[in-house]
């Protein structure tokens, strides 16, 4: 096996009878340079002891959401940035349920609530309880959300039964994480460019053109690029929406300014131009606040296309370059002619005329205009934080 490069991971182990087996994942890990901390939840303790654990993994074991020592040393928030990925095994019936509800009474579920890394399930129970719908719908919201799962298996069970439901083995749970952290080094080499929001063309100081946009399918775009490794840069139009820190956040105003923010961060390897940036800007800016007057006229000029400057230069295009197409009526056949006009890679079309989803909605439902593939391919009406993990799942397909 080769080495973990030195990773960190968060290991929360529950309880179930298979948590004897998180042991032997946890000495995988170590066996191969990797920096460990272990949250041990109430039950886990009567399968496991944190003598145990501290003994393979030569880490910190916390175990008590308010303990005046853990919170000292490493805050819940300290704790859920620190690692690089979160790993609960085993995964019970209880947790999933806790997790699918937002629920955050102990250190564990607040830790993951806080997270803003890849978390990795490995479930753990009875055959009855894996195919219980409850259970089920709980694994669809958490694979909503972006979690992964390891398993489970089918085979003999401790309760006697046989079915699905049977932890997977260590060395698999290793062969899948290690396999998401090397993937995640090598992501990190490589530069992600997003645009979000809007734009702000002015007028004269006090009023400007704008447009609907919240930025909100970019931002989290961002956040699914970054949280799979990639060296993140987010140029962002007027919003409200934050951000994690560890993501390079540039804001800016204008259309122009948001042009020369993207030509500061090329070259890059992938650019998502998801912002809509004003075509036109005014021709002179007024210096003072017009008065109210009867005849107002206003002179426009366009701008600069960014989405077309970039696709098409000649030394700084990035790998893959994709556009967003946000229209009204006739979706198909402006995206389509946008694709070609722009000259990039991907054109994502999303429907605005719906207040349901688009601008300033938390839902999204996109289709994906695929340039060399020739081909589309529709993602269906979800949260935009699910959508992006969609697309950034995409992205990495074609990278390989």
């Amino acid at each position: 096996m080769k080495n973990s490069t030195n990773k960190k991971i968060l290991f929360i182990i529950c309880g179930g009878i298979s948590a004897y087996k998180s042991l032997e994942v946890i000495r995988l890990f170590k066996k191969n340079n990797t920096e460990i901390k272990t949250i041990l939840t109430k039950s886990a303790k009567e399968f496991v002891t944190p003598l145990s654990i501290t003994s393979l993994s030569q880490g910190k074991v916390y175990d008590d959401l308010f303990s005046l020592e853990n919170e000292t040393e490493m805050d819940h928030i300290s704790l859920s940035r620190w690692a690089d990925a979160i790993v609960i095994v085993p995964a019970t019936a209880n947790t999933i349920s806790k997790l699918a509800t937002g629920n955050s009474e102990d250190l564990a579920s607040t830790v993951v609530l806080a997270s803003n890394k890849q978390i990795f399930l490995a479930p753990a129970m009875n055959v009855r309880m894996w195919e219980h719908q409850s259970t089920k719908k709980n694994l669809k919201i958490l694979k909503d959300f972006g979690y992964k799962l390891i398993g489970p298996e089918i085979g003999d069970m401790a309760c006697g039964e046989y079915g699905e439901g049977k932890m997977s083995e260590p060395l698999v749970i290793y062969n899948h994480i290690k396999t998401h952290l090397d993937k995640k080094l090598k992501y990190n080499k490589m530069k992600a460019l997003v645009t979000a929001g809007p734009t702000n063309e002015y007028i004269d100081p006090v009023r400007f053109i704008t447009n609907k946009s919240s930025g909100k399918q970019g931002y989290e775009i961002a956040k699914s690029l970054h949280k799979r490794g990639f060296d993140t840069t987010l140029i962002s139009g007027p919003t409200n929406l934050k951000i994690p820190e560890d993501i390079n956040l540039i804001k800016v105003e204008t259309a122009e300014e948001m042009l020369k923010a993207t030509q500061r961060n090329l070259p890059a390897h992938i650019a998502v131009f998801s912002a809509a940036v004003s075509d036109f800007k005014i021709k002179k800016r007024n210096d003072y606040k017009i008065k109210k007057q009867d005849n107002l006229t206003i002179n426009f000029e366009k701008n600069i296309d960014i989405l077309n400057y970039v696709s098409n230069h000649n030394l700084m295009r990035p790998k893959l370059v994709i556009g967003f197409a946000a229209e009204t009526n006739d979706l198909e056949k402006n995206a389509l002619k946008k694709l070609v006009d722009k000259n990039c890679d991907w054109i994502i079309a999303n429907d605005v005329s719906k207040n349901d989803r688009g601008f300033n909605s938390e839902f999204n439902e996109i289709t994906i205009h695929y340039k060399n593939l020739k081909k589309k391919e529709k993602l269906s009406y979800k949260k935009k934080s699910e959508l992006s993990e969609e697309i950034v799942d995409r992205i990495i397909n074609q990278i390989n």
